[in-house]
């Protein structure tokens, strides 16, 4: 058993975190974005420029939880500096696909010739865009834009038929760092 497991983070310039006990804010050019790590049995303190994230007496899991708290800050790091993209290919060989935002859902018609259409939620605060055969996702939130580019896939997805004849669908094609602006 380790005594204590520790990872820093480096802080960019133009970033600014606020950590209060295991709530952290960070406010970077994208926007603000805020986490709360209440439940796990970490430690989290701001000294100078970098961010420490700690466990003391660890076994595994608690060693684990280290490294992927650290991650998820990275994460909003990054989110806030530069944003995340995903890009969706609509692909379809006999019935035209017809895609089109509806509030905070994305409404897909004439799915392989169906004439009820399907729905997927957007998750979160994510602007979508759509511009011919492709679905732009992006966010800063990078659990939000690959959770609604994943749930736009899925309600395309084709059941009882063989996948490698009918590829109609929309497949996230292109996974990226910053904005597609």
């Amino acid at each position: 058993m380790q005594q204590i497991k520790e990872e820093l983070i480096a802080i960019p310039k133009n970033v600014n975190i606020k950590v209060s006990g295991k709530h952290i804010e960070v406010t970077g050019e994208y926007g603000q974005f805020s986490r709360d790590f209440s439940a796990a049995p970490i430690s989290i303190e701001l000294e100078n420029n970098l961010l420490k994230v700690y466990a003391t007496w660890v076994r595994k899991k608690e060693s684990a939880l280290v490294g992927t708290i650290s991650s998820h800050i990275r994460n909003m790091i990054i989110g806030v500096t530069e944003g995340f993209t995903y890009k969706l290919k609509i692909v379809y060989s006999h019935f035209p696909i017809s895609v089109k935002l509806d509030r905070k859902k994305i409404v897909i018609n004439n799915f392989t010739g169906e004439r009820k259409s399907r729905t997927a939620k957007i998750v979160g605060d994510v602007k979508v865009e759509i511009s011919g055969d492709d679905i732009i996702v992006s966010g800063i939130n990078i659990e939000n834009v690959g959770q609604t580019a994943a749930n736009i896939q899925q309600v395309t997805r084709v059941k009882g038929k063989d996948p490698r004849i009918f590829l109609d669908g929309i497949y996230v094609y292109e996974k990226q760092r910053g904005t597609s602006n």
